[in-house]
């Protein structure tokens, strides 16, 4: 699942739209946020509130691929980011495009099918 943060408009978003955006449960999200200090939605005062930012979603995709696309265990995801970030964010965006195209070729073969 994708993320191209050239895509959007918004300012922040909630953390129900993140947890929607990547099909995984808003718990999952703040356990990521104490597990890997580069995802750190702004909060609001008072009730706590968090506030995404299209940098904290780009984190957010690294971690998502390293674990639940590459299978990682949290370790090792640690480990990956903290010896070569820019390594992992390239890796995810390479993954993103193929996946872009491989979506665009299904959609191709599909409309091929119904001449």
């Amino acid at each position: 699942m994708p993320y191209n943060p050239n895509k959007e408009l918004k300012k922040f978003y909630s953390i129900s739209e993140v947890a929607t955006k990547f099909n995984v449960a808003e718990s999952l999200l703040r356990y990521w946020e104490k597990e890997f200090p580069n995802i750190k939605p702004k909060k609001t005062e008072g009730r706590g509130i968090r506030k995404y930012t299209t940098e904290d979603i780009a984190e957010i995709q690294l971690v998502y691929n390293l674990l639940k696309v590459r299978g990682m265990k949290i370790g090792a995801a640690k480990q990956v980011l903290a010896k070569n970030h820019d390594g992992a964010n390239n890796t995810a965006e390479v993954l993103g495009y193929l996946q872009s195209i491989r979506q665009e070729l299904i959609e191709i073969s599909n409309e091929l099918k119904d001449l």
